[in-house]
């Protein structure tokens, strides 16, 4: 591997740009110890000891952080190392320490999930949220049946919040509380059942 360029990160770190678009983030003083320089070969011994001495270590010491701050899907984890210059392997160390430790876990995770949101936000949004976050479909619609979401209490709520009178709606309003919830992601079902019974036990 060849030494393409070091470029500076930020006061204390570099990225030591290598040949085959490859990038390390090292700090200033690991690239002197390791005599790192541009236009220079990096050989395989010397990847492979800043792999096992540094880079392996600080890519668990980094998902340990991430996850004393919040719960993070194995996804989120992958992303923020990959965006902190990681290399595959140290990635795959991490990712591989956390769930033998049983540090994530994606099932858990999509539960604690739904149970949280399933009386703030749409069936359909949280399918999308969870999807971002890494877990499959097939976990998550697993889930949504053990753990269903409530759409027609939650549509109430905004309505009653919203001190919207069913009733009282011409064509032109119920067209306009229909669209404002769809964009929260309600189904067109669920909307017009909520807006014909919300008031039914008044």
């Amino acid at each position: 591997m060849i030494v393409m360029e070091i470029v500076p990160v930020d006061k204390r770190r570099s990225k030591v740009i290598l040949d085959e678009d490859f990038t390390l983030v090292l700090y200033r003083g690991e690239i002197k110890r390791f005599g790192i320089e541009e236009g220079e070969e990096l050989s395989e011994d010397t990847y492979q000891e800043i792999l096992k001495d540094v880079l392996l270590k600080r890519a668990r010491e980094r998902v340990l952080y991430l996850l004393k701050a919040s719960d993070k899907t194995e996804q989120e984890l992958v992303r923020k190392l990959k965006e902190g210059g990681y290399p595959q392997e140290a990635i795959d160390y991490a990712i591989l320490f956390v769930k033998e430790h049983r540090f994530i876990n994606d099932e858990n995770y999509g539960k604690r999930y739904v149970e949280y949101n399933s009386t703030r936000k749409s069936e359909r949004q949280i399918q999308y949220e969870l999807q971002k976050k890494g877990l499959d479909k097939e976990m998550i619609r697993d889930i949504l049946l053990e753990q269903p979401v409530d759409e027609e209490a939650q549509i109430q709520a905004y309505i009653r919040k919203k001190r919207i009178v069913p009733e009282e709606l011409d064509q032109k309003g119920r067209a306009k509380v229909i669209s404002s919830l769809a964009r929260k992601g309600f189904s067109y079902e669920a909307v017009t059942r909520a807006l014909g019974c919300i008031y039914s036990d008044n």
